[in-house]
């Protein structure tokens, strides 16, 4: 059984078909306890690169007891340098609802990303409350400025240094600008550069600014050392500025 999601991409036939074949040597371990498995994560996004890029997949069991877990990790298939690469995240039906105040940002973008390939469909009918959302987005969006602040004074004099940490940055700001566009119920665009775009436009900020860390990461042009710098501390202050309007952000 395939479910659809409008927020996702249909991954390739040859992609589809690796992992059913993992899934086919993994499954066995868990037996009558098996719940459901799922595609999740960038595969199910334009864009993917299987050689660059691991293929996420949720299993849920009804429990992983030693034993289970014994035997999951005697039936992993080994790595293949030729790929494809799984990363797979087996959780219970009960860590999947109790985590939903821990991580509503990971399970609002699963429940809307993501391929079930077999089993109960549990991810759909999940509640994410919208303050733990904001709570959550505030919390890492603070956390990822003072490490970049951080990194800054470390490595002004070192440009090549403060590319590579705006750019490792870049995917997961994605993220949190997405569920930033949630709490304010706008529609969620389809690609990353238009999240960026709408955010800036809905918080009043320059698109130019916010939009940094991105276009070092995808921009595809190499930049001069003071062009860096600059990027860097103008993506600091924005950011500075759209945590102090998600504090005061009133959610339902």
């Amino acid at each position: 059984m395939v479910t659809r999601s409008e927020f996702r991409i249909e991954p390739s036939a040859e992609l589809l078909a690796a992992t059913r074949t993992w899934l086919g040597q993994v499954r066995p371990a868990l037996g009558p306890e098996f719940v459901a498995a799922y595609l999740t994560g960038s595969v199910l996004m334009d864009g993917f690169d299987a050689r660059k890029s691991r293929i996420n997949v949720l299993v849920v069991s009804r429990t992983l007891t030693g034993a289970i877990l014994h035997a999951i990790a005697r039936a992993l298939p080994p790595g293949s340098k030729s790929g494809p690469h799984f990363d797979p995240l087996f959780l219970t039906r009960s860590n999947v609802e109790k985590s939903l105040d821990s991580f509503p940002i990971e399970w609002l973008d699963i429940q809307e990303r993501h391929l079930l390939l077999e089993g109960d469909d549990v991810v759909a009918g999940l509640k994410v409350t919208q303050n733990y959302l904001r709570l959550q987005c505030e919390h890492e969006l603070r956390g990822k400025f003072i490490q970049l602040r951080q990194a800054y004074l470390q490595h002004h004099n070192r440009p090549a240094e403060l590319e590579r940490t705006l750019a490792t940055a870049a995917s997961g700001f994605a993220a949190l600008f997405r569920t930033l566009l949630r709490l304010r119920g706008e529609t969620v665009p389809a690609t990353s550069a238009q999240v960026v775009e709408r955010v800036s436009d809905v918080f009043g900020l320059e698109p130019e600014a916010l939009i940094g860390a991105h276009v070092t990461r995808y921009g595809g042009r190499k930049q001069s050392a003071a062009e860096v710098s600059a990027l860097y501390v103008q993506f600091l202050d924005t950011l500075d500025r759209l945590i102090t309007a998600i504090d005061t952000l009133r959610v339902p």
